[in-house]
């Protein structure tokens, strides 16, 4: 098991964004996260990642309690993750921008850390340049690049929040066929996401977060025939 987390809670203020979320990922697992808009997913995800320490429960990474880390020393240990709104540095070129997560990302320093971020921008199939500004690329370009720096960082988990929004249809074949290579290379992953094509697509395993509780789990299938997921997400059965 590569990641589990245990009675989870989150609170701002007086809204309980997560209330007592359990989790199990296993190593080589697409998990998916879904529910409605306030469900909890994105806090659930920086709970994770260590933006926001939880008020109460523990997230364990590969067997370790990581319970309250910064999310700079949980990104050191081994867990990246990327934004629906993707942040990059847009005066520096591509490539500088991949560095960052190869010279600052991981635990040991990286030798060669511009060969690393080009090898992530390949592995990435980034379509310019990479002396490309990244104030210049598109939504896209965009999120290759955010990919790319969180690759380079050698994570073991990869936390992806909407990475399919704003895309076009074509545009999503070639990311969900980059999001299996990303699995396939070694890297777990689990991913928020609105668009259930993708997820029923990519997933292995879906949780469904419902006023920041976690209503059901399990392979696809099985997620969008139950009924309580019915009434609270999709309103009506989901028809592939």
């Amino acid at each position: 098991m590569i990641l589990e987390t245990i009675g989870v809670c989150k609170r701002f203020g007086g809204l309980k964004a997560v209330n007592e979320v359990s989790l199990q990922v296993e190593e080589g697992q697409i998990y998916g996260l879904i529910g409605p808009n306030g469900a909890g997913k994105t806090t659930l995800l920086n709970t994770i990642a260590g933006v926001h320490p939880p008020e109460a429960g523990k997230v364990f990474f590969k067997g370790q309690d990581i319970t309250g880390l910064r999310a700079d020393k949980i990104c050191h240990i081994g867990m990246a993750r990327t934004f629906q709104i993707v942040h990059s540095f847009p005066n520096m070129s591509v490539l500088e921008n991949v560095m960052v997560g190869s010279v600052f990302g991981s635990r040991r320093p990286v030798d060669k850390p511009a060969k690393k971020a080009a090898e992530m921008l390949n592995f990435v199939e980034f379509p310019l340049s990479h002396d490309t500004l990244a104030g210049n690329l598109n939504t896209i370009q965009l999120k290759r690049l955010e990919l790319a720096r969180a690759l380079a960082t050698n994570c073991k988990l990869l936390l992806l929040d909407e990475v399919a929004a704003g895309l076009t249809p074509g545009e999503l074949i070639d990311l969900t066929i980059l999001i299996r290579k990303i699995r396939d290379n070694g890297t777990s992953i689990i991913m928020v996401e609105h668009l259930m094509k993708l997820i029923m697509d990519v997933c292995d395993k879906i949780a469904v977060l419902c006023f920041g509780e976690k209503i059901a789990e399990g392979t696809p299938q099985e997620t969008i025939e139950n009924q309580k997921v019915l009434e609270a997400y999709l309103g009506t059965k989901y028809v592939l």
